[in-house]
């Protein structure tokens, strides 16, 4: 399968995606704390529409161009005396006057981006998010309930102005957002969605929310706010971009991941890595340049330290912007054109790369006194797998912590939740060995995915379908994926402490 023949299915135009089959609707309001996953769609123009509140849209004619086509509605377009809720009469509202609870007034935007939003684990759609923004260049998160994608989506199209009656304010996730309110203006059962024909209000394209390289730092692991990242590409999958580097399509579609090594101005070289479709986005922008595009502009990232370097990932709502494309990729270009000098003054190899280490060289620095929590790569070969303990540890499904028992439910002492969803994450010990040392490994959560190409979560999961008679504190084997590793010699990421006796690797 081609790159093309991907983009055939998955087009870069920042729409969505309705599935062809029927998906389980869940009946919340907001976006939950699992991961989210991109599609896209073609859009229909529509003069106004409105929400069913239950069964499948139905036409029922026009009305005069003030009340609009009126789909699958069961009220009065009006708002009635009887109504409870929150209007400004005369006027539109603008974002930076919405707070909790219903609107009945109207509010103007531009529809910048949206994406579909999946819960991970249960692999249910969960709604639409949206990035919206007013005339008064305030940007706020927008969410379609998976129940009313349909009523509206087929209206919807990335750079579209649009006017919204009755809404619902909630409290936004806490969790991966992208923009700043803690309000998210949520689409309700009786919400009309309009165009907006008005020509002579005026609305920026984007706004952007641009970190350099210290606030990702500190933002790092702590699955916060996303935010925008531009810079000057200095690596493509390794490759150096003088060297004029190849895209290997078919390794990009297996993979569905594009690695970059990035740097802004002269702060440190980082890794960035894309995802789906931010990677097959990135392909076809970068192949149109004939593979000169120099600077880059990412959206929503998600900073993380992996084998102790930090590291952004794109997420479901990134979009890809290069050279020529925004205003601010055009400034950066600039300033990159005259600073030549700074930009070729840092090694991106050299920056990035984890210190080689033997196991040998581990054990002096874990017996440093003054040694601190460091990273190493270490090559060594699998000798065991250790038995006779759990391999795996269930925590919290939004933060990963171990969860711990209350009196009916499982908690998350860092959440501070007294009722979780929980999901196995890997806890695993390994003995390895190198051509002088033995040592233990303990594995941890994405790890272990990454070493035997399986989720904890799915072979526990697979065990207890097929052991159904056993109890909840029935130690599960170790699988039979971790097993087959034994004899492998792999490159381990290895995060050591001093005088504790063991590593972590991640």
């Amino acid at each position: 399968m081609m790159l093309s023949d991907v983009f055939e299915s998955v087009k870069a135009s920042g729409e969505a995606t309705v599935p062809s089959v029927p998906v389980k609707p869940v009946n919340q309001t907001s976006v939950s704390s699992g991961d989210e996953k991109a599609g896209d769609v073609s859009s229909v123009k529509s003069e106004v529409l409105s929400a069913a509140s239950s069964g499948p849209s139905k036409s029922i004619g026009k009305t005069s161009v003030s009340a609009g086509l009126n789909i699958g509605a069961k009220y009065k377009a009006s708002v009635s005396s009887s109504d409870k809720g929150k209007a400004i009469v005369g006027k539109a509202i603008t974002f930076r006057d919405v707070t909790f609870g219903p609107y009945y007034g109207e509010i103007r935007f531009r529809l910048i981006h949206f994406w579909e939003a999946w819960n991970v684990q249960t692999k249910v759609l969960i709604g639409l998010e949206m990035i919206l923004i007013d005339e008064e260049e305030n940007v706020i998160q927008g969410f379609i309930p998976n129940g009313r994608i349909e009523t509206y989506l087929r209206h919807m199209k990335a750079g579209g102005t649009y006017r919204l009656n009755k809404f619902f304010g909630s409290k936004s996730k806490p969790i991966y957002r992208v923009a700043e309110p803690d309000v998210t203006i949520s689409f309700s059962w009786n919400s009309v969605l309009y165009n907006l024909e008005d020509s002579s209000i005026n609305f920026p394209e984007d706004r952007f929310r641009i970190h350099g390289y210290r606030e990702f730092e500190a933002a790092s692991d702590q699955r916060g706010d996303l935010y925008d990242y531009i810079g000057h590409i200095k690596l493509v999958n390794e490759q150096v971009l003088s060297d004029g580097p190849l895209l290997d399509e078919t390794e990009i579609v297996a993979s569905r991941r594009v690695e970059l090594h990035v740097q802004t101005h002269d702060d440190p070289v980082l890794k960035l890595y894309l995802w789906d479709k931010a990677a097959f986005q990135f392909c076809e922008k970068f192949k149109a340049s004939v593979g000169t595009a120099r600077v880059i502009l990412v959206t929503t990232l998600n900073p993380k330290r992996f084998g102790g370097v930090l590291s952004l990932s794109s997420m479901a709502s990134s979009r890809i912007f290069l050279d020529s494309d925004v205003q601010e990729a055009r400034s950066y270009l600039s300033w990159l054109d005259s600073n030549l000098d700074v930009a070729n003054m840092v090694i991106a190899e050299v920056v990035t790369k984890p210190e080689l280490a033997t196991l040998g060289d581990l054990f002096s620095y874990m017996n440093q006194a003054a040694a601190k929590v460091a990273w190493f790569e270490c090559t060594s070969t699998i000798d065991d797998v250790v038995h006779g303990s759990g391999w795996y540890y269930i925590g919290c499904g939004v933060c990963h912590t171990k969860a711990t028992k209350g009196p009916t439910t499982l908690m998350c002492k860092k959440c501070g939740k007294s009722d979780i969803d929980v999901v196995a994450q890997y806890l695993s010990k390994l003995s390895v060995y190198d051509q002088k040392d033995q040592a233990v490994f303990v594995l941890l959560g994405d790890a272990g995915e990454e070493l035997t190409g399986k989720k904890a979560a799915e072979l526990v999961e697979r065990y207890y379908h097929a052991n159904e008679d056993v109890g909840e504190d029935h130690i599960v084997p170790v699988p039979q994926a971790m097993i087959d590793t034994i004899g492998q010699t792999r490159k381990f990421i290895v995060k050591c402490y001093n005088n504790l006796g063991y590593k972590l690797f991640f």
